[in-house]
């Protein structure tokens, strides 16, 4: 697969992601959010398996690949999820949509420390124009920067772990499916946050019935859409281009969120949100290669063009 398409794949994957979080918001005000977070994790495991059974690409980890499977469980489905779900309840969405957009800044620096993978001058710009994108769009409600709190150390937790399971699968997939290791990271993972419930969230069970279907078809296409393929797909682009390029399209993530918003919650999008548009797709252009790619083809053509020149 060319780098263009799988571009273009994560861009779906994050207009996908982008529409998940209201429905996240709707599940998480009808259920307990560690709870139903876990069940939703665990069906996207079980769904993956199910896929990855059809495409015969099961097989057993190796002991090492075990450590994998452990620790990238840990950091991006127990860590993430949990630090998240509780984060947000004790900070601004100002606050936790700033620090939710320094994700590609902290892989792309993780990636640098422990893969030395130095980014370019070009993709450092992508990144910082980027995180600008973010930055106007989070801040364009208003709210400001009104002190830090307990749940912004939550949400910082959150990130940081997810940047840093990053850098596992893209050590991971050099031995294991990517898509493999989803599978294997969502069903071990999802156990733990279930058992966390248990602790934490007494009695969450019981909500679970009673209801509405809607609710229930809103969970499945969450748990199977977006956590399932959209997880399998970005983690498989891990694999191909590396951490800390994929990261850059998490960007597009906070816009698409917002559009999801106003299509099904009829939340506001000010011209704030297409500012920081420009700079997030000027950050994804950048930090991608993609600039790069189209720079060194043209330099390529010239020097052809050249070399056929001197040649007649």
């Amino acid at each position: 697969m060319k780098k263009w398409q799988t571009y273009s794949i994560l861009v779906l994957i994050m207009l996908v992601w982008g529409f998940n979080v209201p429905a996240l918001k709707v599940l998480v005000s009808e259920f307990m959010p560690v709870t139903i977070t876990s069940l939703r994790i665990f069906t996207a495991g079980i769904t993956v398996f199910i896929i990855l059974g059809f495409m015969r690409k099961l097989r057993k980890p190796t002991a090492k690949e075990f450590l994998f499977i452990i620790s990238g469980g840990l950091l991006n489905v127990v860590s993430h999820h949990y630090f998240l779900s509780v984060g947000l309840t004790g900070t601004s969405s100002t606050n936790g949509g700033l620090i939710l957009g320094t994700g590609p800044l902290l892989t792309a620096l993780m990636a640098t420390i422990l893969l030395r993978n130095r980014p370019t001058v070009i993709k450092i710009l992508g990144f910082l124009s980027g995180s600008v994108g973010v930055t106007i769009i989070v801040l364009s409600g208003g709210e400001g920067l009104a002190g830090l709190k307990t749940g912004d150390l939550f949400i910082f937790i959150s990130i940081f772990s997810q940047a840093l399971s990053f850098i596992i699968i893209s050590r991971a997939a050099k031995t294991l499916d990517p898509r493999l290791l989803t599978g294997y990271m969502m069903v071990f993972g999802s156990i733990v946050l279930f058992a966390i419930s248990l602790v934490t969230e007494p009695g969450a069970l019981k909500e679970l019935r009673g209801a509405p279907n809607s609710i229930w078809l809103l969970f499945f296409a969450s748990a199977i859409l977006a956590t399932a393929v959209g997880h399998m797909i970005y983690n498989h682009s891990i694999g191909k281009i590396g951490a800390a390029e994929t990261s850059i399209f998490l960007n597009l993530n906070t816009f698409f969120s917002l559009v999801g918003a106003a299509l099904f919650l009829n939340e506001t999008v000010t011209y704030y949100h297409l500012i920081g548009l420009i700079f997030i797709v000027l950050g994804v252009v950048c930090g991608s290669g993609t600039l790069e790619e189209i720079v060194i083809r043209r330099k390529q053509k010239r020097f052809l063009e050249g070399k056929q020149r001197h040649q007649m």
